[in-house]
């Protein structure tokens, strides 16, 4: 087995504050970098653990539990079993017979996280079991029903996210910091490697997740050396995301990838003919949010309504994360209509969310809407982190107006790292999906293919898109170009 080591300190620590940054009011466009109103109201702290963020582990969970309590047992023994279960097509019988169990024994954040994470798992090794051609319409109620209300527990939608596959799936190995995952799917050592070293990435962001907070306050207190070293390590932090990074190359084999662990992470759609491009695009913030009424399980609404936990109903137009469920899927118990959500993605990590509202980085419209509803499927402590950020001072237009080139020199730097982890990104998809797609092609036509993920017939419905439904080069190449459009020129 391969062993991948966690950099930085492994001792164990709960959530803890971060300190002294402040945000500012009001919009960024409103305010003034120079701060020449003394009078104004001082700002309120912008403190980590208000958003649970770790200043240990960002925004993976720390040290996430590992078993349920003995009520759900059912759920571990079938989550334990996973990858045998779907390679010898058993799951959805097994998943047929389990009791439906109540949630009102999970106790606390933690348990409720673990919870989703199983049933997270479990969900799409049901859907998927059979490949593109062998899925389900139902997820049937004994397990639709407690996934649902776990989902609206944690605010979170009754679908694999980040959320779940990366930032709740760690633990520790041994006494070396070596890492592995709780819970698993068939691709085997490169599942591991994949699962591992996004979270690698996730836990080298978190000294740029603390320099926001300095930057920020340093800004507010018009502190230009406190914001350069705060810039500084905020490229620091950049750079050591893209090492992170090139590491997929050592565990990922790209044909296991592409063939067999890319159909569990990919999403449930629906399509209505009624809707037309333009209704697509006026409507495309609001895709990935949830499509039911919370308060009133079972029905369908057709229109925007608040409900709890930040998860909005909405209406839906014709939208394609995933050909192969054109239809959505029902989850039994809960609506009778099925629902449409999007597959897990790397665009739903807050990181880059957080690093690009800091930096003021600013993507086109159609980017930028694919962006801001893949937030949804972030935990909502972070997606409200990241919204703070939207509103808080402007650390661009303070560099802009201290004309200081050794400041002007740093937020470049750290723009430049950001573009070139994006670029990096691009050259891995190259190879884990564009030209795993030619070669899944070819083999494709040979008549000796076999169905089924677990067998490595490669899923073709999702040849020209990323996991979460995105057109995948266009999309990525376009965060990179805007991403070094926001370069300050001399």
């Amino acid at each position: 087995p391969v062993a991948i080591g966690q950099p930085g300190p492994t001792p164990r620590s709960r959530h803890s504050s971060a300190g002294s940054a402040h945000r500012a009011r009001g919009a960024r466009a409103q305010q003034s970098p120079a701060m020449e109103n003394d009078s104004e109201e001082p700002p309120l702290p912008l403190a980590l653990s208000r958003f649970q963020v770790s200043e240990e582990f960002g925004f993976l969970l720390p040290d996430p539990l590992t078993e349920l309590p003995a009520p759900y047992s059912p759920w571990m023994d079938l989550a334990r079993e996973l990858p045998q279960l779907i390679t010898s097509h058993q799951l959805r019988s097994r998943v047929h017979q389990m009791p439906q169990l109540s949630t009102q024994h999970l106790q606390g954040r933690e348990e409720l996280h673990l919870a989703h994470l199983v049933l997270s798992f479990i969900t799409m090794g049901y859907v998927w079991q059979e490949g593109e051609e062998g899925t389900v319409q139902v997820l049937p109620r004994n397990l639709a029903v407690p996934y649902w209300e776990v989902s609206q527990a944690l605010g979170l939608p009754p679908i694999l996210s980040h959320a779940d596959f990366v930032l709740a799936n760690w633990r520790r190995k041994d006494p070396n910091g070596n890492l592995d995952t709780i819970i698993t799917l068939p691709g085997g050592e490169s599942l591991r490697g994949f699962i591992l070293v996004t979270l690698l990435v996730e836990k080298a962001a978190v000294p740029g997740i603390k320099a926001i907070v300095q930057a920020l306050g340093a800004t507010l207190q018009r502190d230009e050396e406190s914001l350069h070293r705060a810039l500084q390590e905020l490229a620091g932090a950049i750079g050591a995301m893209s090492q992170a990074l090139r590491r997929m190359h050592d565990y990922v084999d790209p044909e296991v990838f592409y063939s067999v662990i890319r159909i569990f992470l990919s999403g449930f759609i629906c399509c209505l003919r009624k809707a037309g491009m333009a209704e697509l695009e006026q409507e495309l913030h609001g895709l990935g949010q949830v499509l039911l009424n919370l308060a009133s399980p079972g029905s369908l609404l057709t229109g925007p309504c608040p409900q709890p936990h930040g998860l909005t109903a909405v209406s839906l137009p014709s939208w394609k994360d995933n050909p192969a469920m054109p239809h959505g899927l029902i989850y039994e118990g809960v609506s009778p209509e099925p629902l449409a959500f999007s597959g897990g993605s790397a665009a739903q990590s807050s990181v880059l969310h957080a690093f690009d509202e800091l930096l003021g980085i600013c993507h086109r419209q159609d980017t930028a809407a694919f962006l801001h509803r893949m937030r949804d499927y972030m935990p909502p402590a972070h997606r409200a982190f990241v919204q703070e950020l939207r509103g808080a001072v402007s650390v661009r237009q303070s560099v802009l107006a201290a004309g200081n080139a050794r400041l002007r020199a740093a937020f470049n730097r750290c723009v430049c790292a950001l573009t070139d982890f994006r670029s990096q990104h691009i050259a891995i998809v190259t190879k884990y999906i564009a030209i795993a797609a030619t070669k899944a092609r070819a083999r494709r036509a040979e008549p000796s293919a076999s169905a089924g993920p677990s067998a490595g017939k490669p899923p073709a419905a999702l040849e020209a898109k990323g996991t979460g439904g995105s057109h995948i080069f266009s999309f990525l190449k376009s965060i990179r170009d805007s991403t070094r459009e926001g370069l300050i020129s001399a």
